[in-house]
């Protein structure tokens, strides 16, 4: 029986192994963690909106039932291609088909400042740390009684504009005024500060224009400053460094401006693109190794002129379609070229009110909010 080895049980590793489950095949998934983290819910972590176990399922637990699909716990440290054979940091496995979705990480663009002092949202732990963080500044502020000081303590930087610093920003807002200024009386709404900046000319810049549009009117409505074309060159604990030679005073730097590939795709000796993502072949698999593919953000694939995005969307087809890839060569069959289907994207600006964009429709507020949860419910 063939074996295939999927390393990462992201979105993209989930859908490759419930495409073989069943199928023949002997299917080893492996996993630093043993849970599958939805991570376009972590802004709701970090804002105390949801509890870590509603983003987090269990790998065992969803496997439950597949058959020929098997669960290991371990840290991948690298891949002999040569060998066929995933080295770990307790051993080592052999696979016929390697299929790697180990995803992404944060990318801080070479600023050290940055990196160790602005909070990012990869992981779990983040999410935890940054809610914990907002309730310690909160608390911070009500013993501070210079009002120039607690103004400080209680600003927030988000430095991104795509959907996670949207999102969190809405989020954010709508945690201080609905929970926090009520449970500490002495703070008041008008003392805090959200500030999202976007280095780009535009918020959201995957949908229409008068999407993008929108999104601002809702946010500079809700007193969220937006600062576009405004780019960020360093940190410290109380400050955040401009450009343009100029600072914003905060005690709080939210980091959603960036991503690269997982540390994994450095420590493969095969040739990178943007990003530190890696060239596939139209089936997703490598040149020289026909038996190894790449599906996500890890992935660099090209469709019309211009890279497919690092979004689970695209995580989920690869995924989908890598596993039928690989049930197609087993009966010496050839599979047509990865065609990504976009079928739209969406962000949240609050508890009720939304953009999105599904199968060429617009849509915004709260009728845009109820696509959103009915997707993600």
């Amino acid at each position: 029986m063939k074996r295939a080895v999927i390393i990462g049980m992201g979105f993209g590793g989930l859908r490759t192994a419930r495409a073989l489950a069943g199928k023949g095949v002997d299917v080893l998934v492996i996993d630093r963690r043993n849970y599958h983290l939805f991570q376009p819910l972590l802004y709701q972590v970090a804002t105390a909106s949801l509890e870590q176990e509603s983003i987090a399922y269990p790998i065992r637990a969803a496997i439950r039932g597949w058959k020929g699909v098997d669960f290991r716990l371990a840290e991948v440290t690298g891949v002999d291609l040569n060998a066929r054979r995933v080295q770990l940091a307790d051993g080592s496995v052999e696979y016929d088909y390697l299929v790697v979705a180990a995803g992404s990480a944060t990318h801080f663009f070479g600023m050290n400042s940055i990196e160790q002092h602005a909070h990012e949202m990869k992981q779990l732990s983040h999410a935890v740390r940054l809610r914990n963080h907002i309730l310690d500044i909160f608390e911070r502020a009500t013993q501070e009684s210079d009002p120039e000081k607690r103004r400080a303590i209680l600003s927030f930087v988000i430095v991104g504009g795509g959907p996670t610093g949207v999102e969190f920003a809405g989020a954010l807002h709508e945690l201080i005024r609905d929970e926090l200024t009520r449970d500490y009386p002495s703070l008041s709404v008008a003392e805090t500060r959200i500030v999202l900046i976007e280095a780009r000319d535009t918020l959201l810049p995957v949908l229409p224009e008068k999407l993008r549009r929108y999104a601002l009117r809702q946010l500079e409505r809700m007193g969220i400053e937006v600062l576009l074309n405004t780019q960020v060159r360093g940190a410290d604990p109380e400050q955040v460094l401009l450009a343009d030679g100029s600072s914003l005073p905060a005690h709080t730097i939210v980091w959603s401006a960036g991503v690269q590939a997982a540390p994994l795709a450095a420590s493969l000796e095969l040739p990178k693109a943007a990003n530190g993502r890696i060239p596939v072949q139209p089936d997703l698999s490598i040149a020289a190794h026909p038996e190894v593919f790449v599906i996500g953000d890890m992935a660099f694939f090209q469709q019309e002129g211009k890279p497919l995005p690092m979004v689970a969307p695209v995580a989920m087809q690869q995924g989908e379609y890598v596993g039928k890839t690989i049930l197609r060569r087993m009966r010496g069959e050839t599979a047509p070229p990865f065609r990504y289907r976009d079928k739209g994207s969406m962000a949240t600006i609050g508890r009720s009110t939304a953009v999105a964009n599904a199968f060429g429709v617009s849509f915004s507020g709260f009728l845009a909010w109820i696509v959103w949860l009915g997707l993600h419910l």
